[in-house]
């Protein structure tokens, strides 16, 4: 037994040097991609309405929200053209709702009797060929995926008003509702593989109610590289705050902001309130400066017509992360704002430092405070305009680095945001202690 205990213990540490390498290696992808497009589809977009909630929350009955089942018809999608679109946004992944909390499924499920096959009007499996556009043009495949099911006979929740049973007293039902859960997560895991599980709906039950465990452990069964986001009760690879980018910088290294382009996840005909490109640009800068992803929300009609709002924004944000790819993708969280007035990005080798400049200065220099490292190159991102640049403020006899201006000629300024590209000669160098009084002159 001894023996055994030792042997044990010198392979311990290899064994989770092996996992701690599983989990950056398959967390890699989504850390490099930055940029995610949501997909919110079903038959809520068929009368415009708020997608499962408008019945759970009893502004339409149950019933009436079934009927749009009827104009689910799905006449004009051309899952190609939506991944083109994706792909024109700079975006290198996407999520789509393979069923949101009303129940109904894009696929042709075998489980249930809710999905557009065998219930909508379309007579389709929307899901299978969108699923071959996205792995057929090489953007990594998510799969949201609701835990609850408001519809289904044997879920504990159907309205704010109505709750079916309690779990503790009647565990036969809520089996019942796991099988069937269990079920469809099998057929997804099977015939789609997806890179990403999109988990939603995780506060109506505890995570030992869901069995969280089983979850994850099934599907990382077909594909051990699986991420799954946060809302699994907090048991997942990446965080999720949803619409409100976060102030501080999450404590989390991988995280997501998902963000709508309006104020809805479907389409909403009546909903025009719409970011501007200058908006959306904004808080993806912002989230790349703290080092997340955006993901970034659309809602296609009910005949699977992309909205020309939604169409005009993908292609005018497409055009900004074409010329500033560099700055964007296989980057990590940028320095403090006490180092410069406003976001940034660094490279992986933490060598070159990206400056977002949002609005042209006034004489046409930005600051950058406290950098120890030589400035080997400074230049526009996009157009390779080498930039002047001049330090002040630095003695011989403190180690005070000083303060750097770098000049931006007018002609160079974006139409959104104008990126400068500091070339360090090493790993970034960043000044922290407090200035004193002079001790030698």
């Amino acid at each position: 037994m001894k023996r055994f205990v030792l042997i044990f213990l010198a392979i311990l540490p290899a064994f989770c040097l092996s996992q701690n390498s599983l989990q950056k290696n398959k967390m890699d992808w989504f850390e490099d991609a930055k940029l995610g497009i949501f997909i919110h589809w079903g038959i809520y977009s068929v009368n415009g309405i708020s997608e499962s909630w408008s019945f759970f929350n009893e502004y339409i009955s149950h019933d009436d929200y079934m009927k749009q089942l009827d104009g689910f018809t799905a006449n004009n999608y051309n899952p190609n053209d939506w991944v083109k679109l994706i792909k024109e946004s700079g975006a290198k992944y996407t999520v789509i709702t393979s069923k949101h909390h009303d129940g109904f499924a894009l696929w042709k499920s075998k489980h249930g009797d809710l999905n557009s096959f065998y219930n909508s009007i379309s007579k389709k499996d929307v899901l299978t060929p969108f699923v071959r556009a996205v792995k057929k043009n090489d953007l990594k495949l998510g799969l949201y995926f609701s835990l609850p099911d408001w519809s289904f006979n044997d879920y504990t929740h159907h309205t704010t008003s109505i709750k079916r049973y309690n779990i503790k007293d009647n565990p036969e039902r809520w089996s019942k509702f796991q099988k069937y859960m269990f079920s469809q997560l099998d057929e997804l895991s099977k015939n789609f593989n997806p890179d990403l599980w999109w988990f939603d709906g995780d506060w109506e039950h505890k995570s030992e109610d869901w069995n969280v465990n089983k979850i994850k452990s099934k599907l990382l069964t077909k594909n051990q590289n699986v991420i799954f986001n946060s809302r699994l009760n907090g048991n997942g690879d990446y965080e999720t705050p949803e619409i409100g980018i976060p102030v501080l910088r999450p404590e989390s290294r991988y995280w997501e902001l998902c963000v709508t382009m309006n104020d809805s996840w479907g389409y909403q005909k009546n909903d025009k309130n719409y970011k501007t490109p200058m908006q959306i640009i904004d808080l993806f800068v912002d989230t790349l400066s703290k080092g997340g992803n955006l993901l970034l929300g659309i809602g296609p009609e009910s005949d699977g017509t992309i909205p020309i709002e939604q169409k005009e924004i993908l292609k005018e944000l497409g055009k900004w992360t074409k010329k500033h790819n560099k700055a964007i993708y296989n980057t990590r969280r940028g320095i403090s704002y006490d180092h410069f007035y406003g976001p940034t990005t660094l490279s992986k080798d933490k060598k070159t430092l990206y400056l977002y400049v949002r609005d042209f200065p006034k004489d046409g220099k930005i600051v950058l405070k406290g950098l120890r490292n030589k400035i080997n190159r400074a230049y526009v991102v996009g157009n390779g305009t080498i930039l002047e640049n001049q330090t002040i403020c630095k003695v011989y006899w403190n180690k005070y680095p000083g303060i750097t201006y770098i000049e931006i000629p007018n002609d160079s300024i974006d139409k959104y945001y104008t990126t400068v590209a500091v070339v360090l000669d090493g790993e970034i160098d960043l000044y922290r202690e407090k200035i004193g009084a002079i001790e030698q002159n």
